[in-house]
């Protein structure tokens, strides 16, 4: 079966785990079977808006056992890119998950309008405004970086809705600006290297329902992947595209179907 060959096993979650309120059929069973296993667990997601702990705790209303240590948000993976990098202060577009983690990691996050930065972070903001998209340009022209944590273009809402995602409000201000933002989420590789580390490394299986992101961020680092067909992309997505998960299941039961 296809869990015997890997020793981290790294999640996305909506479309994997649940989907809106509900809890995906045979996710909390497979998790519990994994950890029966021995197996690294992390759980991964380009939201950068609730913090892991509220992240655990979206789990584990559907069932999923998890912990806020197994979780790797974009908003952290930024958070420690910067810190590494000596950034002191950056001006935020976005919610408490990035706010927290920047403060978290020693950036300052400046409020207000303050006249230099050493960085713009743009996550997943439901709050944010004209006047924040345009103090944010400023500070880009003024020659702080601009670090977005994902390129979602879109946020899906649970009545099937698509909202402005932190992508959107990153080209309002590269359009204003003219600079391209460096991106840390998926489907690149920092978000995805740190959540293989807090599985404890291993070889690594990333589950995604996304093409574009998920399998595309797997592909990029050489990783294998297993696409499920639970969430956004389905089987005639697969038909012509370039990107190719590894395995292709029903539901994450398929990590365990004998003969795989």
């Amino acid at each position: 079966m296809i869990a015997d060959a890997y020793e981290a096993f790294l999640f996305d979650l909506d479309g994997v785990l649940y989907r809106g309120a509900d809890p995906v059929p045979g996710a909390a069973e497979s998790l519990t079977r994994l950890r029966s296993l021995g197996k690294g667990i992390a759980f991964v997601t380009n939201n950068s808006g609730r913090t892991p702990e509220r992240v655990a705790e979206r789990l584990r209303s559907v069932g999923v056992d998890a912990d806020a240590g197994e979780v790797e948000t974009s908003a952290l993976t930024t958070a420690a890119v910067l810190a590494e990098r000596g950034i002191g202060r950056a001006f935020v577009v976005g919610e408490v998950g990035v706010v927290d983690a920047l403060s978290e990691a020693g950036v300052e996050v400046a409020t207000g309008e303050p006249d230099t930065v050493d960085a713009v972070v743009v996550g997943w903001d439901r709050n944010a405004d004209y006047t924040k998209l345009r103090v944010a340009s400023v500070l880009v022209q003024r020659g702080a970086r601009l670090v977005a944590t994902n390129p979602d273009a879109s946020f899906p809402a649970a009545d099937g809705t698509k909202w402005p995602g932190a992508g959107a409000l990153l080209a309002a201000i590269e359009t204003t600006t003219g600079v391209r933002g460096e991106v840390i989420g998926k489907p690149y590789a920092p978000l995805l290297l740190a959540a293989h580390a807090r599985a404890g490394g291993g070889r690594p299986l990333l589950i995604g329902d996304r093409l574009d992101t998920d399998i595309a961020g797997a592909a990029g680092l050489g990783w294998d992947s297993l696409l499920v067909l639970t969430g956004i992309s389905g089987a005639r997505d697969l038909e012509g595209s370039p990107v190719r998960p590894t395995y292709v299941a029903d539901d994450l039961r398929g990590l365990f179907a004998e003969g795989s």
